[in-house]
């Protein structure tokens, strides 16, 4: 019997006398461009060996982002540059106001299972939005956090209606990782309507964010219950 994503949800760990994983924080707002060949040549020295891993927290002006498995008809309206990001996934939408993380991590130091990394991901997010008073759920056929909204009206089967919270699009090469997850902390949640995010359109499913649901968080708030879920599950981290 295959074995559930949500069951592999577990601390992970590098091997003893691994470095402390280098935690960045970018100030300002990040071209995507720039970002993406930055992080892409990052991965690369870490999976030579020459560099250490890192995680790097930035917030990008608004785009939309093309996964592998995004599908044209759920761009209803690029308002926005569009960009292919070479990750997993489908269409997402970043911008200011929603805390990007991008996770540069060498699986063979930690365990080479991809469906456990992303467990894992989905863990630290969940983690960090407990620290931050917000209750995060997974779903099994859905990647990424969700909240149940019952102040929302339900879906026509009358299924509760849930928001996304946090998204997560990961790529590896060499089992090292790359990309990461975006946590919605106070953007523009219309911008979301130039997509169908991550090819979801049942209208009981939308966006949410720590401003919508009424827990609002400074992004340095945020950002250190992010490093501290992060730290619990990964391991130490310091300043790059």
């Amino acid at each position: 019997m295959p074995t559930s994503r949500l069951s592999l949800r577990a601390p992970f760990p590098a091997v003893a006398g691994s470095p402390p994983v280098e935690w960045r924080v970018a100030a300002g707002l990040v071209a995507y461009p720039g970002a993406l060949a930055e992080m892409e040549a990052t991965a690369a020295a870490i999976a030579d060996g020459r560099a250490n891993e890192r995680v790097w927290l930035l917030e990008h002006p608004p785009l939309y982002t093309e996964g592998a498995s995004a599908k044209a008809a759920d761009l209803l309206d690029p308002r926005f540059p569009v960009f292919r990001a070479g990750r997993g996934g489908q269409f997402t939408y970043h911008g200011p106001g929603q805390r990007v993380a991008y996770v540069m991590l060498d699986l063979r130091r930690r365990r080479p299972d991809l469906r456990a990394y992303v467990a894992a991901l989905e863990g630290w997010l969940i983690d960090a939005l407990r620290r931050l008073g917000v209750e995060g759920e997974t779903r099994e056929d859905r990647v990424g956090v969700w909240v149940a909204r019952p102040d929302k009206p339900p879906g026509i089967d009358g299924a509760q209606a849930e928001d996304k919270i946090a998204a997560i699009g990961v790529r590896v090469r060499r089992w090292t990782t790359f990309h990461g997850v975006s946590l919605n902390v106070a953007p523009d949640l219309s911008h979301f309507s130039g997509i169908a995010p991550c090819g979801i359109r049942e209208a009981h499913f939308g966006v949410t964010s720590l401003a919508d649901l009424r827990r609002p968080a400074t992004m340095t708030e945020v950002d250190r219950a992010l490093r501290i879920a992060f730290e619990a599950r990964f391991g130490p981290t310091a300043d790059a």
